[in-house]
């Protein structure tokens, strides 16, 4: 059978030995055939991509007498006038005609792309990288078109080793995963997919607190190579760690198991655990009706009251006593900050996520000092909005660390005759508590940090609130840089949960 491959040096195959192909240029006319997956290649397209910007005066023919020759090599039986069957002409061109099974990155294009259980999935992602001998096309490096398919390619094969990794986990094979994941996302460190695998691996061996350092590591890539923060999937993910929200590990599948693949995270609410729920506040009540319907589609998640102002807020807040209040900043009557005030100084107050348009409002650092969980743009996606919900609710950190930096970097250092007291008298075992605290870190990433144990930390965080005569972590940490213990331009980060 005549073969083909590409994942790695160029050829085509007759019954397993290697067919002449002649020079470089000759054998690009079929490569380039290859790369068109079967359709036809324009004469002219040929001529353009083989000799760009220069190609000779005789191109046509020489084009020609290339097809002529390849044609010879591919099928050396055909008769003198008989049509050629592989490399045939297909106006205003050429093209390759070949089953999927004859082309390697074809065949192994499909079987990147099939579906199945995760048995299955295993099977094919295992039988596509078995084709790899990459990189694609190497000797073609030099035109524009090859190099484009093999990063198509390359595509495709990290994709091939992260559907595996999937599959994998689902099937309970996370101890034979990991070191291979560590070492795919420390080499593409800007997959989202690489880094949620790697910490859901280490998560699902037991090892948590290398799974949530595995996260911290793409967080910080992330900040210094592309200035954002993780994804709304890795922050959920993140905080669904530290909530202690995800599945077991699956049991091992029997033969006849037909479920796909499983990301290990629980898109709704588990068995026992607790629905939140959330008081919308906001005066357009377009915008109520879309975090309604928002609410209404997230298993876990349910819309305890609406309110259209400030007043409409506190006593929807009594009414229902929600778990977080979605709180506009700016509204009619009473506006989102003196309501988020009243609400929280309420005996057992919800979580305030305070919702803005811009996030350059002044009141946001107001916001903060009197002790809401964060802020959310009008203008998050979905995602984000549930993430905001569900990390304030887990009450360990600030939420948008986009936001929240840029309003310490403007307001930080401001002179406030209501700000905390000094931080003299506080012993270095605080003040250490203090500066991770404020740099967004969770009691259990704090132990983990100042190798102390999780309950240590929760009645350090407690003495320091009890010390300033606060109330709420988020004011914990407009303490720390109001008094010049930490700094904007300090290395720390804030975390997103």
């Amino acid at each position: 059978m005549l073969t083909f491959t590409a994942l790695g040096p160029f050829h085509a195959w007759s019954e397993g030995v290697p067919l002449d192909l002649g020079g470089q240029r000759q054998r690009a006319v079929l490569a380039r055939l290859l790369v068109a997956g079967g359709r036809a290649v324009p004469v002219h397209t040929l001529i353009d991509e083989l000799w760009p910007g220069d190609p000779p005066a005789q191109a046509l023919s020489t084009i020609q007498g290339y097809v002529s020759r390849l044609r010879r090599a591919l099928e050396p039986g055909r008769a003198p006038r008989e049509e050629a069957e592989v490399l045939v002409s297909a106006a205003p061109g050429y093209a390759l005609r070949a089953a999927t099974e004859q082309v390697d990155s074809w065949r192994f294009e499909s079987l990147v792309k099939s579906e199945g259980p995760p048995e299955q999935v295993w099977a094919s992602m295992e039988s596509a990288l078995g084709l790899w001998r990459g990189p694609a096309l190497a000797e073609f490096a030099e035109l524009t078109w090859a190099a484009t398919e093999a990063g198509r390619l390359e595509e495709l094969r990290l994709i091939a080793v992260e559907r595996r990794a999937g599959a994998g986990l689902a099937l309970g094979r996370a101890t034979s995963l990991v070191a291979d994941l560590d070492a795919h996302a420390s080499a593409h460190p800007l997959r989202e997919e690489g880094w949620r695998l790697l910490a859901l691996g280490l998560y699902r061996m037991g090892r948590q607190g290398d799974a949530l350092a595995a996260l911290r590591r793409a967080r910080a890539v992330w900040r210094d190579e592309l200035g954002l923060d993780l994804s709304a999937g890795l922050r959920r993910l993140e905080a669904d760690m530290l909530a202690q929200r995800l599945e077991e590990p699956p049991p091992p599948p029997s033969a006849t198991t037909t479920t796909g693949v499983t990301t290990g995270v629980t898109t709704g609410a588990a068995a026992g655990e607790k629905v939140l729920r959330v008081l919308v506040a906001d005066d357009q009540a377009l915008v109520r009706a879309g975090l309604r319907a928002m609410l209404g589609a997230e298993e876990g998640v349910t819309l305890a009251g609406e309110a259209a102002n400030g007043e409409e807020a506190i006593a929807g807040v009594r009414e229902h006593r929600p778990d977080v209040v979605l709180l506009d900043i700016q509204m009619p009557h009473l506006d989102g900050l003196a309501a988020a005030r009243r609400i929280l100084a309420g005996e057992r107050p919800p979580k305030v996520v305070m919702m803005t348009t811009f996030g350059s409002d002044e009141n946001l650092y107001a916001a903060l000092r009197a002790g809401v969980s964060g802020f959310v743009l009008k203008t998050s996606a979905p995602e984000q909005f549930l993430a905001a919900i569900r990390a304030a609710a887990a009450g360990d950190a600030l939420i948008d660390p986009a936001v929240t930096t840029r309003l310490i970097s403007a307001f930080a250092g401001r002179t406030d005759p209501a700000s905390p007291p000094a931080l003299a008298g506080l012993s270095d075992a605080r003040l250490d508590v203090l500066k991770l605290v404020a740099r967004g870190l969770t009691n259990r990433q704090i132990g983990q940090t100042l190798a102390l144990p999780e309950e240590e930390v929760a009645v350090l965080v407690k003495s320091l609130l009890d010390h300033l005569g606060l109330f709420d972590r988020a004011q914990l940490v407009m303490a720390a840089y109001e008094s010049g213990l930490v700094t904007p331009g300090d290395k720390g980060h804030f975390s997103s949960l």
